[in-house]
């Protein structure tokens, strides 16, 4: 076990995908908090200089009085950035546009691309009691990418039932790849699942068979569906699991949060 993982606790998973659009954000922040209703506690850390994972819970860009960009660029501690969501047991390092500069902020750093490991290796993160770290990534490979899986134990990858999904990902691998090869060297793929799923749509059968065909156990075996709630959620500032406790959606959520955990224990035992 890392020196990280003894001190905090939690697992850091980078929720990734160079793709916008395929519910990277989404599955982040119901994720979360459908681990927060199982018992757990998690932080989320908004790497996305959209800051659409602060809005969707809750955060209002008036009340972000320090962000990432502050993490990254000011080297302000992480403690001093945290801010608790509506949801007890969710707690959020918020964003905001300011975050889009960090690349030619940082472009001098020699150690710019190790900024985030170190800022979560700073001070003792146990007295927060997380057992869940989550990355939301920005949707293209640059410099925010690199830092959430050089400080990530894994890679979760969000992957939309369309022509071309498997492409994108190709190319996500080989980032991951690199990364092992040359900064951290124990990252793994925690799994991909497939979002925006319409079992009544051809395609999404297509997408699904192809990705298990190549991917195999890595797809897990849930499957978050194209659902209104999931897409109205946002608007409300809340997840899914809030907003529609009953649909489709946020039942979809729970099941990833419960095989997830699943398949940490069964890699543990």
């Amino acid at each position: 076990m890392s020196e990280l993982n003894k001190r905090s606790r939690a697992r850091i998973i980078a929720v990734a995908n160079q793709k916008g659009g395929v519910g990277k954000t989404t599955t982040a922040i119901n994720l979360a908090a459908a681990l927060v209703e199982i018992g757990l506690k998690v932080l989320v850390i908004d790497l996305d200089p959209q800051g659409n994972a602060s809005t969707g819970l809750g955060v209002e860009a008036e009340d972000r009085r320090a962000t990432t960009y502050d993490l990254l660029v000011e080297n302000m501690p992480l403690a001093d950035i945290i801010q608790k969501t509506t949801i007890d047991g969710l707690d959020i390092v918020p964003a905001t546009v300011d975050l889009s500069s960090a690349d030619i902020a940082l472009i001098s750093n020699e150690k710019r691309s190790f900024l985030l490991r170190e800022a979560l290796r700073r001070g003792d993160l146990s007295e927060f009691g997380w057992d869940y770290i989550l990355i939301d990534c920005p949707p293209s490979l640059n410099l925010l990418t690199v830092n959430a899986m050089i400080a990530a134990d894994s890679i979760l990858v969000p992957l939309q039932s369309e022509f071309f999904a498997l492409e994108g990902v190709s190319q996500l691998m080989l980032t991951i790849r690199e990364v092992r090869q040359t900064a951290n060297a124990d990252l793994r793929i925690e799994g991909v699942v497939l979002t925006m799923y319409d079992k009544r749509n051809n395609l999404s059968l297509l997408v699904e068979q192809d990705a298990r065909k190549h991917l195999g156990d890595l797809v897990f075996e849930t499957r978050i569906p194209r659902n209104v709630r999931v897409s109205e959620a946002p608007s409300f500032a809340m997840p899914v699991l809030s907003y529609d406790s009953n649909s489709k959606g946020a039942m979809a959520y729970r099941s990833l949060a419960k095989e997830l955990v699943s398949r940490r224990k069964a890699v543990a035992a």
